[in-house]
């Protein structure tokens, strides 16, 4: 894959750099879904407090059904607490935008729109000038290795290129708040880690918040500057890990994974890590 450029990338005339105020609260949230015909009501989320330092990179775990989802999509805006706030920077979330971007599982891509089609489309709902939609879709198709690949529709391109159209399509909106679920569990053991390892890249070309769920204890020691692990269900926070305790001064993520997984502090942590929601699994 193409290395990213040494320049520094310009937006609009401005040096593209991680915005002060991109940090995330969230203040005593919780989210219950209403009774239905079938149902009683369901607390989800029950007093979730965090705050998430600007640019950090933070990985939920939990078992199934602890609303890990379900907190991504507050952050969002796609969802509203039935209490609590959350917040970016100074500015309630009060619903989606193109300062927070999300990667689902599922790609979500329009098979009838090629790839540059795709990525282009949130730049057009948001009214960014043709000549610069063209220019950031320039500067990002040979970063995400997209290159030659410009016409092509995702029904010709592999699971782990399908993705990478997802990851450039939040990417050129230069969000604020990047928030990503599940992006790579439908992908195969070797795309999963080539990806992981190019979403770090990528992320520390500017360093957007990241606000990463996940199932694979593996992939989130890997990634996060900061672990949280929930509970069952209604979803509470059981621990905060503080990665970077064990990884020192650099953090491991910038090393290829085939070298991290021969750490032994690596091991220790996933283990760590593994037990804490291994105390939570209820197999009904």
């Amino acid at each position: 894959m193409t290395p990213i450029p040494k320049h520094v990338e310009r937006i609009n005339g401005a040096v593209a750099s991680p915005e002060r105020d991109n940090d995330v609260q969230f203040e005593h949230v919780s989210l219950e879904f209403a009774a239905t015909k079938r149902n009683r009501p369901t607390l989800a989320v029950d007093d979730f407090t965090l705050n998430i330092a600007a640019s950090e990179f933070l990985v939920i775990v939990g078992p199934s059904g602890c609303g890990k989802s379900t907190i991504l999509s507050m952050a969002g805006g796609l969802t509203v607490p039935t209490s609590g706030r959350v917040f970016l920077g100074q500015e309630s979330v009060r619903g989606p935008g193109p300062d927070k971007a999300i990667v689902f599982q599922n790609f979500s891509l329009f098979p009838w729109k090629s790839v540059v089609e795709n990525i282009e489309f949130g730049l057009i709902l948001n009214g960014v000038p043709a000549v610069e939609r063209r220019r950031r879709i320039d500067y990002y198709l040979p970063i995400i290795g997209l290159s030659g690949f410009e016409n092509h529709f995702p029904r010709q391109l592999s699971g782990g290129m399908q993705q990478r159209v997802a990851i450039a399509r939040s990417l050129v909106l230069r969000p604020r708040l990047l928030l990503m679920d599940e992006p790579f569990a439908a992908l195969d053991a070797q795309n999963r880690t080539v990806m992981q390892e190019e979403l770090v890249r990528l992320w520390l070309e500017y360093k957007p918040t990241v606000i990463f769920v996940t199932h694979s204890v593996e992939e989130a020691v890997f990634l996060a500057d900061r672990i949280v692990v929930m509970s069952r269900r209604p979803g509470r926070i059981k621990e905060v890990i503080d990665v970077g305790k064990f990884t020192g001064a650099k953090h491991w993520r910038e090393t290829p994974l085939d070298q991290v997984l021969r750490s032994g502090d690596f091991q220790d942590l996933r283990a760590r890590v593994w037990d804490l929601i291994r105390d939570e699994i209820v197999i009904e």
